[in-house]
């Protein structure tokens, strides 16, 4: 008969007495379940940074933690090239638990027990890596961050950062006041997602509402476009279509 394979796990909550507890626990299921804790988190972006040094099976995150919570955090991990499995703990009702496919992800609620864990683990051990798609159904609202495959790791683009978003061929290019990213999704998608933080100008651009300190006039009149966005901490100008011209007016209109 084979062994089951040991798990090696990290925990990750931002509050250091849960963590403590989760090792505890695990402990405690130690006489049935092969796992190792290898290391903790206190966020979303310490977790991703350990997990690109070091790949584990299996991680227990909270789903509310300050800056990037659980759910958005879970779906960032998606974008590793072996991502972990996930179970989801919360100290919280199950208003949060009803927003994920509880076949594809596991969850325990606060305080954990015993044998609650040890029915996960099993659980884990017996079934794949969740799929993204069921993660990013479980998303409530607009991500905080942007994922960005980078020289073999994922870099996190805080979307409060972001200038302009721009589509070009299958990549849409992310502009912050540093530097741009590349990110393979769809404009279409992200401007959805993001309704009242970016606007559409141009077919293949969106520009961050918080950032655009106005419009200047520039080309010829007859051309498709003559107004072009002015943004922030950026010399590059993005050009308005005719379609898109209302922004412009609702603008100044705003603004007098």
């Amino acid at each position: 008969m084979n062994t089951p394979a040991r798990l090696r796990a990290i925990i990750a909550d931002d509050e250091a007495p849960a963590r403590n507890r989760m090792r505890e626990l695990l402990a405690d299921c130690a006489d049935t379940i092969l796992i190792d804790v290898v290391g903790d988190a206190a966020n979303g972006h310490e977790l991703l940074a350990r997990l690109q040094e070091m790949p584990v099976d299996l991680v227990f995150l909270d789903i509310r933690m300050p800056g990037m919570d659980g759910l958005e955090t879970a779906r960032h991990l998606q974008r590793l090239e072996a991502p972990p499995r996930v179970v989801f703990t919360t100290a919280y009702d199950t208003y949060a638990i009803q927003a994920f496919d509880l076949h594809a992800l596991d969850y325990l609620l606060k305080p954990i027990r015993v044998s609650r864990l040890r029915d996960c683990l099993k659980r884990v051990q017996e079934t794949l890596a969740p799929k993204r798609e069921a993660i990013d159904a479980a998303g409530r609202g607009p991500r905080t961050h942007l994922a960005v495959h980078e020289r073999g790791r994922v870099v996190l683009v805080p979307v409060r950062d972001i200038r302009f978003l721009r589509a070009e061929l299958k990549y849409v290019t992310i502009r912050t006041g540093e530097r741009e990213y590349l990110i393979e999704e769809s404009l279409s998608k992200l401007e959805q997602e993001f309704v009242g933080t970016f606007v559409r100008v141009h077919r293949n651009s969106l520009v961050a509402l918080a950032h655009l300190t106005g419009f200047e006039k520039g080309g010829d009149e007859t051309a498709e476009t003559h107004w072009a966005a002015v943004l922030r901490d950026i010399p590059e100008r993005l050009p308005v279509s005719r379609r898109q011209s209302h922004v412009v007016r609702e603008f100044f209109k705003g603004a007098s």
